[in-house]
């Protein structure tokens, strides 16, 4: 093949290639430089290169907490020119984003300026900003990296070193989270708090086998910067677990009484906290337009009252709304409450790996051993070879006379350090210190201090020694600096945890009103409110609750809460169920909707009773009547859960049809009554009527003679019947009395 690089004709330095081949060898480069090289935090410090670059620079710049502010732009040089030679606004972004306390829970940049704001607002030019390292920066992450705890690489130009780890002391890939997405990947962390995450560590130290369980008892949940709540933790267990889970977050609001001047007072939705990431001004244009365009009602007034203090936006509410309910579409509507989706993707040894808790904290725990054991051994070296040279200055205090005529008679540096080395046995290293010794040195005091010196270093080597040799050394090493960092920078938990799932149902966005429901002959269905129809003066007509056609008339009415549950049982002995909030509101004109839209009910059917439920209690009976004349009592439980195509609610002979069911409890009384006038009347008991499955048929209700049809049931409670039965009694006894006399 011909060199590409070698001079002569211009064909001789053209390669023939596939362009296939090339396409894709170029593009995995690519994605593999994206992958390691931007996109993906290391597992072991938690950082991309960029950040990593960031910190580093600002700490080779003295930038420490400790130490005044300087530039941002001179910052952001320093990281173009030696380390990442890419553009300026990447560079500083990255940097800004290290400084809000809105998108890190440990802000590891410690910004003196405009550096953003939570309604996205952009920080101001870095020609304007100041910036430092934080004091968690440096004693969590940059304390070490002088003592070889981290392999140093050559920069892009080969001018520079820089680390390709930062020697962390706590797991900062969990503290403040990552996201970043590559080519084909991507990753999404969610941010801890330090003191739960120190503690994980701790038990897993105590118990490297420790149950995930247990982890998640300790570290319960990420920890927002901007606060808010996280419902349930399905999420949370499913991410912890398997790397992958969508974790439902809400911001923090209550209802509120609010006082002005010149107008009565009036509810508020007051909200104090946001979900993470979440823009808090545009979710103020969110609530805006869906008030606008009348999808969220009930809303008066909108208002940002935030300021130094916190968070505050103020909802008010027309006198007429529901407070709950306006809340909870705010939930449902509007970023209010959002997912967190997260992946927890990271490089492990420079691949991506997806990683649940514990092994999260097991790379991390790994790492700091390494480190601890690469610092315990710099020490060593650094005490090993200041004791050798102690060594050689102890034996020239020993012997001073001799060494001092040595050195006068030498004829240059050179020939007195030869001299030191052959007539005393030290080392090059010994005589060079020995020679460099100034002359108050030699007094008794500065002796004695050498000698000090050198038997603190004998009990250092003989503890870096240990350190080596025990691991439990070093776990104590961990657990101790562990503890020191946490009684120094934790925190309170910002996020609470809240045990329910996140999900809003219809019901929870409805108000609770009470209505009307009619269901017409022809099978027309409405709902009106109650507000419909005020009272009027006795003897007047009245309003119209439907409008009529030809024969059509009113079959069935009733009057319920919005959030109660319908019973339509059909002729054909079937039970269907429908939340009251779903049948169409229409006016008093209107004609309703068809209930076959309503309900999976063959045209055949015909709806012949209607019922209203608010909880389907054990003491509360179905009373059952066939035009047949078979009757059955069955407890309403039994109709908890009905399916969407119905349930069987009584089975019935081919001639047989359900027309009557009505709500009921023991001691109730049941009139029947036939088309030739007679009736019966019977209490709900065992004796009388016993309680009967729910595909069971029923029991006979009355004998009828020929050409005689049942025509009515209703149900009588328990105090009228008595009160009916205590009258009719005081009556015949006064009967019977004026017949005596």
């Amino acid at each position: 093949m011909a060199d590409p690089t070698g001079a002569g004709n211009p064909s001789e330095r053209i390669i023939q290639t596939d362009l296939r081949n090339e396409m894709s060898r170029s593009y995995l480069e690519y994605a593999m430089s994206v992958i390691v090289g931007r996109a993906l935090p290391d597992a072991r410090d938690g950082l991309k290169p960029v950040h990593r670059r960031i910190l580093y620079a600002m700490y080779e710049l003295g930038l420490t907490a400790e130490r005044p502010y300087r530039k941002c732009a001179r910052v952001v040089g320093e990281v173009l020119g030696k380390y990442h030679p890419h553009g300026d606004t990447a560079v500083y972004d990255a940097l800004v984003r290290m400084a809000q306390n809105f998108s890190m829970r440990a802000p590891l940049i410690d910004g003196h300026g405009n550096f953003g704001s939570v309604d996205n607002d952009p920080p101001a030019a870095m020609r304007y900003t100041e910036s430092r390292l934080q004091s968690l920066t440096t004693d969590s992450l940059l304390e070490d990296i002088e003592s070889e705890t981290v392999d140093f690489i050559d920069n892009f130009d080969g001018s520079q070193q820089e680390p390709t780890v930062l020697p962390a002391r706590v797991p900062q890939l969990l503290l403040n989270g990552s996201a970043g997405i590559a080519v084909g990947m991507a990753t999404n962390i969610p941010p801890h708090n330090l003191g739960e995450l120190i503690d994980g560590v701790l038990a897993l130290i105590a118990d490297p086998q420790i149950e995930e369980r247990q982890l998640m008892s300790i570290i319960p949940g990420p920890d927002f910067p901007t606060g808010g709540q996280i419902l349930g933790r399905k999420g949370i267990r499913e991410t912890y677990t398997g790397g992958r889970g969508s974790i439902t977050m809400r911001g923090v609001a209550a209802i509120e009484t609010i006082e002005a001047k010149g107008r009565p007072d009036r509810d508020a939705v007051i909200i104090t906290e946001l979900p993470y990431q979440t823009n808090k001004a545009s979710l103020i244009e969110r609530i805006a337009e869906l008030v606008n365009d009348k999808k969220l009602e009930g809303i008066a007034d909108i208002r940002d009252e935030s300021d130094r203090d916190g968070m505050r936006i103020v909802i008010e509410l027309r006198r007429d709304a529901y407070p709950q309910v306006v809340l909870n579409n705010l939930y449902k509507l509007t970023p209010l409450q959002n997912n967190f989706s997260a992946y927890t993707l990271a490089l492990v040894k420079g691949e991506p790996v997806v990683l649940n808790l514990k092994r999260m904290l097991e790379v991390f725990l790994d790492f700091r051993i390494e480190t601890i054991e690469r610092r315990t051994k710099y020490l060593l070296r650094k005490a090993e070879e200041r004791d050798h040279i102690l060594q050689g200055l102890l034996v020239a205090l020993n012997d001073l006379d001799a060494i001092i005529q040595l050195i006068r008679n030498a004829a240059d540096a050179a020939t007195a350090r030869q001299g030191l080395v052959n007539d005393h046995g030290l080392s090059e290293i010994q005589a060079d210190a020995i020679l460099q010794m100034q002359l108050r040195r030699l007094t008794a005091l500065e002796a004695d201090k050498i000698r000090l010196e050198h038997e603190d270093l004998i009990a250092k080597i003989a503890d870096y020694k240990d350190i080596l040799q025990r691991r439990e050394r070093v776990l104590s090493i961990i657990e101790e600096e562990l503890r020191q960092l946490k009684e120094r920078h934790n925190t309170p938990r910002r996020t609470e945890i809240l045990d329910l799932e996140g999900g809003l149902e219809d019901i929870d966005l409805i108000a609770n009103e009470r209505s009307v429901v009619l269901l017409t002959e022809n099978g027309y269905l409405k709902r009106m409110p109650v507000s419909e129809f005020e009272s009027t003066s006795r003897g007047t007509r009245g309003k119209a609750g439907t409008k009529s056609q030809g024969e059509e008339a009113v079959r069935l009415f009733i009057s319920c809460n919005d959030h109660d549950s319908l019973l339509l049982f059909s002729d054909r002995g079937v039970v269907y169920s429908l939340p009251a909030y779903r049948v169409p509101i229409a006016s008093r004109a209107a004609k309703g909707t068809p209930v076959v839209q309503l309900l999976p009910i063959p045209r055949e059917e015909q709806i012949t009773s209607l019922l209203a439920v608010s909880a389907f209690e054990e003491d509360v009976q179905l009373v059952m009547l066939t035009t047949g004349g078979f009757i059955k009592r069955t407890p309403l439980s039994a109709f908890s859960n009905i399916r969407a195509n119905g349930l069987i609610a009584i089975n019935l002979e081919d001639a047989d049809s359900l027309r009557w069911v009505r709500l009921a409890r023991a001691g109730d009384s049941v009139l029947i009554g036939s088309i030739n006038g007679m009736t019966i009347h019977f209490r709900i008991n065992d004796q009388d009527l016993r309680p009967l499955g729910r595909t069971a048929r029923g029991v006979r209700a009355m004998a009828l003679r020929d050409g005689d049809s049942l025509v009515s049931m209703d149900v009588l409670p328990a105090e009228l019947a008595d009160r009916i039965a205590a009258a009719g009694e005081a009556s015949d006894g006064e009967s019977e009395e004026a017949a005596s006399s």
